[in-house]
């Protein structure tokens, strides 16, 4: 059973997505919060798998409530997907650097929004390859890191799939593009992952871009 957390401060937003995921047999909505000082309470209490948090809030937003449950060791395994009415706007990086695993529109379609939940809480985090190309040209505009990635903790085959995972492609993807097994791709993920000390696999693309491992060049 995947346990959900909500947080919005909106009732009536909070209700229907509460009622379209304890419809599913496989997940559970088992605590609601109004503000992101209650998320993280909440958080600390139920160890949710999944906190669906709306990114503005009054009073505590949702990027700081995602930055503190990311600092908690003992809330390492809840992976926290921000809600926001706008697409891609200033608020998303600073989610996903806040240690957000990904991120969804709230005029989602009920189906995504399940399909996205069930991706969360096996690891593989909601980030569309439209995120993907919209981060490219964000860090396109910022100037290269001085101190690029060690290239001696990765081997050339887990460069290849961060790359690729970077570009927003799933394990199946990277998989077919790289005549693998898709258990393959995602051994070679997770490897990255504790290499670098990356929370989740939206983490990994957030250190890639920034790191320079992986360049807009690439990206495009």
């Amino acid at each position: 059973m995947i346990r959900v957390l909500l947080a919005d401060d909106q009732v009536l937003m909070r209700g229907g997505f509460r009622a379209l995921l304890d419809a599913e047999d496989d997940i559970s909505v088992v605590a609601e919060a109004a503000n992101g000082e209650e998320a993280v309470s909440l958080a600390a209490e139920h160890v949710p798998d999944v906190a669906l948090i709306d990114i503005q809030m009054p009073g505590t937003g949702g990027i700081e409530a995602a930055r503190r449950i990311a600092a908690r060791p003992e809330l390492a395994s809840v992976r926290v997907v921000m809600l926001t009415n706008y697409g891609f706007d200033e608020y998303v990086y600073n989610a996903l650097r806040a240690g957000a695993s990904g991120f969804l529109v709230k005029d989602i379609e009920p189906a995504e929004l399940l399909h996205a939940v069930r991706q969360a809480a096996r690891g593989d985090a909601p980030l569309s390859p439209d995120v993907a190309r919209r981060l490219m040209r964000d860090f396109a505009s910022r100037p290269l890191s001085p101190n690029p990635v060690d290239d001696e903790r990765l081997t050339n085959r887990e460069r290849e799939v961060v790359v690729l995972a970077a570009q927003g492609l799933n394990n199946e993807e990277i998989a077919e593009r790289l005549v693998i097994s898709p258990t393959t791709a995602k051994t070679h993920i997770s490897r990255a992952m504790i290499k670098l000390a990356c929370r989740d696999r939206t983490q990994l693309v957030v250190y890639a871009y920034e790191s320079g491992l992986i360049t807009p060049k690439q990206a495009s």
